[in-house]
């Protein structure tokens, strides 16, 4: 037997985690929030079906920090939601997990105490809890499916998942998709284009087997069905905006050429506003348009959106950070949520019943 040392040479130390079933055994849910996630998936699979007249809406902040401001949102959404129900299913952006370009907070799962600390498990309990709660609510929630391990722990919660423009293209965020048990959404490549997307949605349709882990956390062999609720997201890219009518058009083409259905979603943040919030109630107010004007293939829309503007960076003293306000991408805040809703829904409640 060898001396020499060949494996984990990167490797600091290893931590053994809860399984999803521990997970589950803690926090578990209750009927009514099962109830919620069940009846929130099925209407957002009839409206990909054009059974159901509504558009839906995700939104909710750029990422969740401060579980109080969560739900705080969340209880100002819900009553929302209710008043635009006969237009709008309104489902709550609640993402755990940010994709970094380079370094940064890697979201509340990873990094629930915001200092770098990494308290992983302590992130997943919190994680659960608060979708848990929102659900309790009566109000669906979505996230973006990042890690290929954290469903297990926490997907059962979700009515409506992301798949980001930097993993879209990604095998093993396809074979993932494939396997979840709400509709998915690709955002399109961070250059604009359109390939990546409708590969990844005509793969994430087929089954799939990789490996994975179990409830009880063992590396196991994930068999999939394939996933017949994948659609794309349009969020700009490095050319600009891709929300107006021409690139819808073009996208239209992009899916029926696929032969997938064509339902668009539009995010109106990211390159769709050049990063400015300010400017999503413009690309609401342009998509509302566009559907007037007779469009029948978007189904939905991605806003960034949290109780105040704009956004802020992570002080050393936590006690620094302002409250309801953004510690990544910038948001609108929320009088300009409801405001801008209540508009689309004032335009749109004449048009979409007779629509699709």
């Amino acid at each position: 037997m060898t001396d020499t040392v060949v494996d984990n040479l990167n490797v600091q130390s290893q931590e053994i985690l809860i399984t999803p079933e521990q997970l589950k055994a803690e926090l578990p849910m209750s009927e009514s929030a099962a109830q919620t996630i069940a009846q929130s998936r099925e209407v957002i699979r009839n409206i990909l079906d054009g059974k159901d007249h509504r558009m839906f809406v995700v939104v909710g902040p750029c990422s969740i920090h401060d579980v109080e401001a969560a739900m705080d949102y969340a209880q100002r959404l819900k009553a929302l939601a209710d008043e635009l129900s006969d237009t709008l299913y309104i489902v709550m952006r609640v993402y755990f997990e940010k994709p970094r370009t380079t370094v940064g907070w890697k979201g509340l799962i990873n990094d629930p105490h915001l200092n770098d600390t990494f308290k992983i498990q302590k992130g997943l309990h919190i994680g659960r809890k608060l979708l848990l709660d929102i659900a309790e609510l009566g109000l669906p929630t979505s996230t973006e499916a990042l890690d290929p391990i954290s469903p297990q722990y926490m997907q059962d919660c979700i009515s409506w998942s992301a798949i980001g423009a930097r993993t879209t293209e990604s095998q093993t965020h396809r074979e993932m998709a494939s396997g979840l048990s709400s509709a998915v959404g690709f955002k399109n490549g961070t250059d604009g284009g359109l390939s990546v997307a409708m590969n990844a949605i005509q793969s994430a349709s087929k089954p799939h087997r990789f490996l994975g882990i179990n409830g009880l956390g063992q590396v196991s062999i994930i068999h999939t069905k394939g996933n017949p609720y994948a659609h794309v997201v349009l969020r700009g890219g490095s050319k600009g905006p891709n929300y107006d009518s021409v690139h819808i058009g073009l996208t239209e083409e992009a899916l029926e050429k696929a032969n997938v259905p064509k339902n668009i979603m539009v995010d109106c943040s990211h390159a769709n506003s050049n990063k400015q919030p300010e400017l999503q109630p413009k690309v609401i107010e342009d998509v509302s348009n566009q559907v007037i004007a007779g469009n029948q293939s978007i189904i939905g829309l991605m806003i960034e959106s949290h109780i105040h503007e704009g956004n802020q960076s992570i002080p050393e003293d936590l006690s620094q950070l302002k409250y309801g306000v953004s510690v990544t991408d910038g948001c609108i805040n929320w009088e300009t949520t409801a405001e801008s809703l209540r508009a689309m829904r004032n335009s749109l409640k004449d048009i979409l019943p007779g629509r699709r």
